[in-house]
C-alpha cells in the first residue's frame, strides 16, 4: 500500500512543510486493499451465478479491463520497493512523498520522481595528476553517498540537484586533481588517510544541501611510474650503503686506535719479539719478495745485527741497545695512524656529499 506524506506551503514563511501521519495513511492503505478484494470476490461470484448476463455485457467488460490495465502500465499507480520513495508533482509543483507500497497518481495531472534511498558507489577512473614535485600520478578512488530518509532529504534530492551522483563525481575529480598537485609524491604516499579524509569533508559540505549523506571517500590506488619507483629503490639502497660504509669505517678506526694504545706500552723486548715473529709469517708465504718501510728496514737491520753478534761472542743482549730506535719506531706507528684516519675521514665526507646529493 501507500504511505504519503501530505505538503502544504505556509502563507507566511513561504517554506514548505509537512503534515498527515503514518496511522492515517496506514489506513487509507488498507482501506483501498479491502477494496480492490472486494470487488474481486464480487467479480468472481457474477461469473458464477451470472454468466449470461456477463456473456451479454462481455463488451463492457473488456472496456473495464482494458481501462484498469491503461491505468496500471500507466504509472498511474506504482509500487514502491523498502528503500524506494517517489516525489510527486502536481501541475509542476512538489505535492507529497509517497513510498514505500502502492502510491496513486491522479492519471495527467501528477508525475512521480523515484528515489533510491540504498547506498550509491561511484568507482571513479583513474585521474592523471602532476604533483607538486612534477611527477605524474594515476589516482584512483570511489566514493559511497546516499540520499537521508527524512522527507526534506528526499525533495532536495530531486529539486535541489540535476543529478547529485555526476555532480559527486565531477567535484571528486577536480579536488583529487588540485590537491594532488599541491602535495609532493612522498607527502601523497604518507598522508592518504588525510588526503581521504579531506576529500570526504569537502564533498559532504557540498552535498549537504542536496539531501545526501556522504559516507566514504577512498582512494583505492596510486599507480607510479616505474622510472620513479626505480629511482626510489635506488636512493633507498644508496642510503643503505652509506650507512654501511660509515659504520665500517668506525670499526675500521676503531681497530686503529685499539693498535695503536696496544704498541704504546709495549716493551723493546717484546717489539723485537714481535718482529721476529711477523718475519717467520712472511717466510711461510709464497712470496719472495718483500717491501717494508725505510726507518723499518733500518732499524731491523741494526737488530739482527746486534743480535747476531752478541750471540756470536757470547755476550749477552742488552735492550738499552734499540733504545734508539724506539722513538723512531713509534713515530712511525704514529704516522701511520694518522695517514689512516684521515684517508677514513676523506671516505666519510665523500659518502656524505654523495648522499646529500642523491637526497
Amino acid at each position: 500500500m501507500n504511505a504519503e506524506h501530505n505538503l502544504h506551503e505556509s502563507p507566511n514563511s513561504g517554506h514548505t512543510s509537512y503534515s498527515g501521519s503514518h496511522s492515517s495513511t496506514s489506513g487509507k492503505k488498507n482501506i483501498v486493499f479491502l477494496g480492490i478484494i472486494t470487488v474481486l470476490i464480487i467479480a468472481v461470484v457474477g461469473i458464477v451465478f451470472f454468466e449470461k448476463e456477463i456473456m451479454e455485457n462481455s463488451i463492457w467488460l473488456v472496456l473495464l479491463a482494458a481501462f484498469v490495465l491503461i491505468l496500471w502500465k500507466g504509472r498511474f499507480v506504482l509500487t514502491l520497493e523498502e528503500y524506494e520513495r517517489a516525489v510527486i508533482s502536481r501541475f509542476g509543483r512538489v505535492a507529497r512523498v509517497g513510498g514505500p507500497g502502492w502510491t496513486f497518481l491522479l492519471p495527467l495531472i501528477e508525475k512521480a520522481h523515484t528515489v533510491d534511498l540504498r547506498t550509491q558507489v561511484i568507482d571513479l577512473e583513474k585521474q592523471d595528476v602532476i604533483t607538486k614535485d612534477s611527477i605524474e600520478l594515476k589516482v584512483d578512488a570511489v566514493i559511497y553517498l546516499r540520499v537521508g530518509k527524512s522527507n526534506e532529504d528526499i525533495l532536495n534530492s530531486v529539486i535541489a540537484v540535476q543529478d547529485y551522483k555526476e555532480a559527486a563525481r565531477l567535484y571528486i575529480i577536480s579536488s583529487i586533481r588540485n590537491k594532488g598537485g599541491s602535495l609532493t609524491l612522498p607527502e601523497i604516499i604518507a598522508n592518504i588517510d588525510q588526503f581521504n579524509t579531506e576529500l570526504k569533508l569537502g564533498l559532504a559540505k557540498l552535498t549537504k544541501q542536496w539531501g545526501v549523506e556522504v559516507q566514504a571517500v577512498e582512494v583505492k590506488d596510486v599507480d607510479i611510474p616505474k622510472i620513479v619507483l626505480d629511482a626510489m629503490h635506488a636512493e633507498k639502497a644508496a642510503v643503505q650503503e652509506r650507512l654501511a660504509r660509515l659504520e665500517k669505517a668506525k670499526a675500521h678506526q676503531g681497530e686503529i686506535e685499539a693498535v695503536k694504545e696496544s704498541t704504546a706500552n709495549l716493551s723493546e723486548s717484546t717489539m723485537a719479539y714481535y718482529y721476529v715473529k711477523a718475519l717467520e709469517q712472511l717466510s711461510k708465504g709464497k712470496s719472495t719478495k718483500f717491501i717494508f718501510p725505510l726507518e723499518l728496514s733500518r732499524i731491523a737491520e741494526n737488530l739482527s745485527g746486534k743480535v747476531s753478534s752478541s750471540s756470536s761472542s757470547g755476550i749477552k743482549f742488552n735492550p738499552a741497545d734499540i733504545e734508539p730506535y724506539k722513538a723512531l719506531l713509534m713515530t712511525y706507528v704514529e704516522e701511520a695512524v694518522q695517514k689512516a684516519k684521515e684517508k677514513e675521514n676523506k671516505k666519510e665526507i665523500k659518502l656524505e656529499a654523495s648522499a646529500e646529493v642523491n637526497e
